[in-house]
């Protein structure tokens, strides 16, 4: 494959732009502006310390009282669905 056919990968600008957690967000993953991929590490940093992932289906997060906030009151969402949830959370 030559050098200018090889695809080269962009970054989508507005995963990159900072946003704002609200306070029910900011206890888990911090309170000031950060972009989307930060707040989505810091989430999974959380759920990996705290043992919340499903051992036997790794797409669940089991949510303790801080996330079950976070996800509108469910106690189990699946990895997908979590995403949309904490979408709700930001503003920016």
């Amino acid at each position: 494959m030559s050098a200018a056919k090889k695809a080269t990968k962009k970054v989508n600008p507005a995963l990159m732009k900072p946003v704002q957690p609200d306070e029910v967000l900011a206890a888990v993953v911090g309170s000031e502006p950060q972009p989307r991929s930060a707040i989505t590490k810091k989430l999974w940093d959380y759920i990996k310390k705290n043992g919340l992932q499903d051992q036997k289906n790794k797409r669940n997060i089991k949510a303790d009282d801080l996330l079950k906030k976070v996800f509108n009151g469910k106690a189990v969402v699946s990895m997908f669905e979590m995403t949309k949830l904490v979408s709700g959370h930001m503003k920016g």
